[in-house]
């Protein structure tokens, strides 16, 4: 007999009213879900673009704790979300998601009311981008932070990541 899968909880949202851009992942991984912080594998390249993209010391974000750097990203106008409230998986890949269950982006609007656009962090979160388009607003398609898209070097997805900053007018 096989033991049935759990079903795994996402994390609350990382929002706030000055929330310019919504960054949403699919579903935390592994790590993350253990550390109950977004982006929490050492791999995952996430507070390192964010850092290097919205502070001339990055290196001061990154030392923060993660309250901190959760508070300062809010402070920059970036909040963090993920697609999925709970689904089932083995080990962290998007691969393995089984029976997902969608968040419920309705409130965004009412909960972010200075929100101007919604990036979605790698393929599986695009996925689901008819869900954010629904909102009436800008959709951008972000090559995803894990250490799993090794195909994209740090310094291309910089690059990418620039261009949505600066069109939610993060950065100039």
């Amino acid at each position: 007999m096989t033991q049935a899968t759990p079903l795994l909880q996402g994390l609350p949202p990382l929002l706030g009213v000055h929330t310019r851009l919504l960054v949403l992942g699919s579903f935390p991984g592994v790590a993350s879900l253990r550390a109950q912080q977004y982006y929490g594998h050492p791999r995952n390249q996430f507070w390192k673009i964010t850092a290097t993209l919205l502070s001339p010391h990055a290196s001061d974000v990154l030392a923060m704790p993660y309250a901190e750097r959760a508070q300062w990203l809010l402070g920059q106008g970036v909040g963090l979300w993920d697609v999925y409230a709970a689904c089932e998986r083995e080990g962290s890949l998007d691969a393995n998601i089984q029976n997902a269950q969608p968040n419920d982006f309705q409130s965004l609007r009412a909960r972010c009311p200075a929100l101007v656009a919604i990036a979605h962090n790698g393929g599986e979160s695009f996925k689901h981008a008819k869900l954010t388009r629904a909102l009436g607003l800008p959709v951008h398609r972000l090559p995803s932070t894990s250490p799993a898209n090794a195909s994209w070097s740090f310094e291309r997805q910089l690059v990418v990541w620039h261009d949505v900053f600066q069109a939610a007018g993060l950065i100039g």
